[in-house]
């Protein structure tokens, strides 16, 4: 068994990129932090959100929504796994996803989420060892916290590796 990090013969490598960190202290600073993410993604874009219960995933999603212009309300799609959002001006509709009750690879794509994956930014809740299997590129979200909460950035792939991704990434950490 290869050790975690390299690649087998079979694997292609996936670029990643540095860890970035950011502290908010209310739920409103996730919300606004999410506008200023949303207004920065385009359409084939993939977020992976992982974090405790109560720990900002939907108030994330809301101002991600809210910055990409979409119709609302957000809300958790616990219970439905999926909703999109359609713009409200040109930009890409929002997929939402919550993959908590989801039984694995095979649950996401019975969702037929690949269909959308390219006209749509897609912010997968509860997705990690799951939702990277959608794209070699996404954005890795890691929320923890009640009270102040920390939000750990890992871009995976060429969309979010590399020096143009690395000037985005930097610019939304500062304006936290």
């Amino acid at each position: 068994m290869p050790s975690e990090g390299l690649a087998t013969a079979t694997e292609t490598p996936r670029a990643i990129g540095a860890s970035r960190q950011v502290r908010l202290r209310t739920v409103g600073d996730t919300k606004a932090w999410g506008a200023r993410l949303g207004a920065l993604l385009e359409a084939g874009d993939l977020l992976v959100l992982t974090g405790d219960l109560g720990a900002g995933k939907t108030s994330l999603t809301q101002g991600i929504a809210q910055g990409l212009g979409v119709r609302g309300p957000i809300t958790s799609p616990t219970f439905v796994i999926a909703r999109v959002h359609p713009s409200l001006g040109g930009g890409p509709d929002l997929v939402h996803v919550d993959a908590y009750r989801l039984g694995g690879l095979g649950e996401l794509d019975d969702l037929d989420l690949d269909t959308s994956l390219e006209g749509a930014v897609t912010v997968v809740e509860w997705g990690h060892d799951v939702a990277e299997r959608l794209g070699e590129d996404y954005l890795e979200v890691t929320l923890g916290g009640r009270q102040t909460r920390t939000v750990d950035l890992v871009g995976h792939g060429g969309r979010w590796t590399g020096p143009r991704a690395d000037a985005v990434l930097d610019d939304l950490v500062s304006l936290a």
